[in-house]
């Protein structure tokens, strides 16, 4: 072979090398993406075999970038993932792009899978929550646990924790009214008081109790907490009236304490501040925090706007807002949305009702951790009953709503040295 011939080799060598694949795009904006849930669950599964990732904040709804693999390809093929395979060259003038101080853009890496824990009763149907439903849907292992786990700490096994929709006041949920002779209701009743002595307490109000305070500690620790509906407000309520019994005789056996709102202690909570308790026990309302017997908008304009952050200078509260919309369908719950003079100054409204004022989704810091607080039952049922049919995700493949909760899930992968509060 001539020197020449071995000289074109070489070039033809160089220059197949240096356009190959090398990385595999997930878009995410509202055109390219045909299943944006479960490209978070291929990103998860890329950083459980041990692989890098890329969340590409603001570029294409936050877009992931990974390294091109047959398993990566092939896992998105089978997931019906929309995936985009680009050249080396091509992925450095995005990352260029992204970098340049004139875009609103940021590259966070993603380096390790959570350990993800929900906090769900045994028993519990998956369709009964909806992190719970997505996570199973977006194929992201977690454990349910629930108070034996939580009380001989168990947390510390874990990165991310999901609140189910608890009432950790003990109130079992405010269902008095409604639900009092209903079999589940006298079941559940008769299954809290059961674990509750179990583990050593006279009280589910002071079992719960106990479980609200390791969990406020597991957050003060440096873990990331979310909570949906009744999970966000019972469980400041349950803090703020640490040793006050604002339980009514039904629920508790005896007597509240006598005025009990004058002692609620707000510097315990979390993100609430102010809030007067709903004394009657047949009332569905735990306080005046929730804003659902207030609202006064139809169902059809009943949208949340998320608020736009500087992806480099706040990449927190980038990353829990990246979607394809600003605009979010709003959807019920117990606790719907949260009343914008309740939520603490140092708390961030992260998603806000403009019409009604009201903060629809809302983070925070406490010590070491973080806690993002989500209005609402389930995001694609506007207003889910006791009873109704279970969601079926795969006819939401690209909800917006369910996004949210997929970006808290995601959020403690990211570099440390990246997230500046």
């Amino acid at each position: 072979m001539t020197f020449k011939k071995i000289y074109i080799l070489l070039l033809l060598l160089v220059f197949s090398f240096s356009g190959r694949a090398s990385m595999v795009l997930l878009p995410m904006d509202d055109t390219s993406q045909q299943n944006h849930l479960k490209a978070y669950g291929i990103t998860y599964w890329a950083l459980d075999k041990g692989l890098k990732a890329n969340w590409l904040l603001n570029y294409r709804g936050g877009s992931f970038l990974l390294p091109d693999a047959n398993d990566v390809r092939r896992e998105c093929q089978i997931r019906g993932v929309s995936f985009e395979v680009l050249s080396d060259s091509e992925a450095n003038n995005i990352l260029e792009e992204i970098s340049s101080p004139s875009q609103n853009m940021e590259n966070v890496l993603l380096e390790k899978a959570p350990k993800i824990a929900v906090y769900t009763p045994p028993g519990k149907k998956p369709w009964d929550d909806a992190v719970t439903l997505v996570l199973t849907y977006a194929e992201i292992p977690f454990t349910a646990i629930y108070d034996e786990e939580v009380l001989s700490d168990g947390l510390l096994l874990y990165d991310w924790l999901h609140l189910h929709h608890e009432d950790f006041s003990g109130q079992y949920g405010k269902f008095f009214g409604a639900y009092r002779n209903a079999p589940w209701y006298i079941e559940q009743k008769k299954d809290s008081e059961a674990l509750a002595a179990k583990l050593g307490y006279n009280k589910v109000s002071e079992e719960k109790l106990a479980v609200a305070l390791k969990i406020r500690n597991f957050v003060v620790g440096g873990g990331f907490m979310f909570a949906m509906c009744s999970a966000t407000d019972s469980f400041d309520i349950a803090l703020s009236a640490e040793g006050v019994d604002i339980c009514e005789p039904m629920f508790d056996g005896d007597a509240s304490s006598p005025n009990y709102q004058s002692k609620i202690d707000y510097n315990k909570s979390l993100a609430f501040k102010d809030f007067i308790l709903e004394r009657n026990p047949v009332v569905y309302e735990f306080s005046d925090i929730d804003t659902t017997n207030k609202r006064n908008i139809l169902p059809d304009n009943d949208y949340f706007t998320l608020m736009e952050y500087s992806a480099k200078w706040d990449p927190i509260p980038s990353m829990l807002c990246q979607n394809h919309t600003q605009l979010v369908k709003g959807f019920m719950g117990q606790t719907t949305a949260f009343a914008a003079d309740k939520v603490k100054s140092n708390v961030l409204v992260m998603g806000e009702q403009k019409q009604t004022g009201e903060a629809r989704y809302i983070h925070g810091t406490k010590g070491k951790g973080m806690f993002t607080f989500y209005g609402g039952h389930d995001p694609e049922d506007y207003q889910h009953r006791v009873g109704d049919a279970p969601t079926v995700l795969d006819l939401h493949p690209n909800s917006p709503g369910y996004r949210l909760i997929l970006n808290n899930v995601l959020f403690p992968a990211a570099r440390k040295k990246k997230l500046k509060t």
